[in-house]
């Protein structure tokens, strides 16, 4: 019987393998772009990046050293030059399916580092499985650009799991909405009408802004925003300025909002700052037809009417006036509940009325006298 030779009892001390089978390797080398294992094998196993990971530009020596073992599948067993070619991912993957099974079945929310930003969503990677999160299940409203996802670990649950057709999808946006709902309900709690409160502006639009209270949007319409006029709400707000705002109104989930405070009310101390009679000098604000409007102070305008602008016939306010003039003016009509004040220039150059003669004592006061009698008696007392 002959003996064998020392490479056939070598040969014969190692394992057989085959396509498919999970082995344990230990590493031998390692590379950024690939790393070797010895599988207990006649040849080494070769793991390329690509088949380590779905995550792209990873350095494999950042994730292994000489001396790791790891457990891999083998994925051919001559790859035609005598090496075995290992897969990591796929082994993973094949264990994610598992987890991603369980996940859906109990709805568990999920978290996961956005992997990459395509045009019509999300793609994210959990133990190596591919999870697509469309861009209408990213949020709870339409996002445009999803960039800003990009690097960021995010929350999803799986909405769908077909691993038939490898189709696995997120959805991010029921979480989103149930999260501000729960927000929005402790913010409604929390909040009413008369609170003034901190928020962001969140838009602005040609009839106001919509204020980001945390939890719920209030309007604050172009209208509330200062006690005097404001030309465009764009000329006044931002998108992301902090501002404090009164709850002026709470109407279901509606929130109407105001910057007019009473205590910079114009009108609070106007009837006597504007009393009829009262000179006073404003600068014309807008011009209409029948007369001119002059802004006396921020939120506090008086209409001088075309037949008070002047003590000489006027036929149109634009004739003797335009925007920006100053005006001296005295008040001939206030009216404080509907906040209304008229001026007159022509007044101020009208004779001063005479004062109204005295009202007489009451006639129980007043002893008659007959003058010449009086002077009579005397005459007589003389002689």
């Amino acid at each position: 019987m002959s003996e064998l030779t020392f490479e056939q009892m070598l040969e014969g001390s190692l394992k057989t393998i085959r396509t498919g089978e999970v082995v344990e390797g230990t590493v031998i080398d390692v590379k950024p772009e690939e790393m070797v294992l010895n599988i207990g094998y006649k040849s080494d196993g070769i793991l390329t990046r690509q088949e380590y990971t779905n995550e792209s530009n990873v350095d494999l020596t950042t994730v292994a050293k000489v001396g790791d073992t790891m457990e891999v599948k083998v994925l051919k067993v001559n790859d035609g030059e005598g090496q075995v070619l290992l897969t990591y991912k796929r082994l993973a993957a094949d264990r994610g399916n598992k987890r991603i099974e369980e996940a859906f079945n109990n709805k568990e929310v999920l978290k996961a580092v956005v992997n990459q930003v395509l045009d019509g969503g999300l793609v994210v990677v959990v133990d190596e499985v591919r999870i697509f999160i469309p861009a209408s299940l990213v949020s709870d409203s339409y996002e445009k650009d999803l960039s800003k996802y990009a690097g960021q670990e995010i929350e999803f649950v799986i909405s769908e799991y077909n691993p038939k057709r490898r189709r696995y999808i997120g959805d991010r946006r029921q979480l989103v909405a149930a999260q501000k709902s729960e927000i929005q309900k402790e913010l409604f709690a929390r909040i009413k009408e008369g609170d003034v409160v901190e928020g962001t502006v969140k838009n602005v639009t040609d009839f106001g802004a919509f204020i980001d209270l945390g939890g719920a949007d209030g309007l604050l319409h172009i209208s509330e925003m200062s006690w005097g006029r404001v030309e465009h709400p764009k000329k006044v707000f931002k998108v992301g300025d902090t501002v404090s705002v009164l709850i002026k109104e709470i109407n279901g989930s509606k929130i109407a909002l105001s910057l007019k405070f009473d205590d910079a009310n114009p009108w609070k101390d106007a009837a006597t700052k504007y009393a009829v009679g009262t000179e006073v000098t404003g600068t014309v604000a807008r011009m209409t037809d029948f007369g001119a409007f002059i802004e006396l102070e921020s939120g506090v305008d008086a209409l001088l009417h075309v037949s008070q602008i002047s003590t000489e016939h006027v036929e149109k306010p634009a004739d003797v006036l335009k925007v920006g003039d100053t005006v001296t003016a005295k008040v001939v009509d206030f009216n404080e509940v509907d906040k209304k004040i008229s001026l007159s220039v022509k007044a101020m150059f009208a004779p001063e009325p005479k004062e109204e003669e005295k009202v007489e004592e009451s006639d129980a006061d007043v002893v008659p006298v007959d003058i010449e009698a009086v002077i009579a008696a005397e005459a007589e007392e003389e002689a």
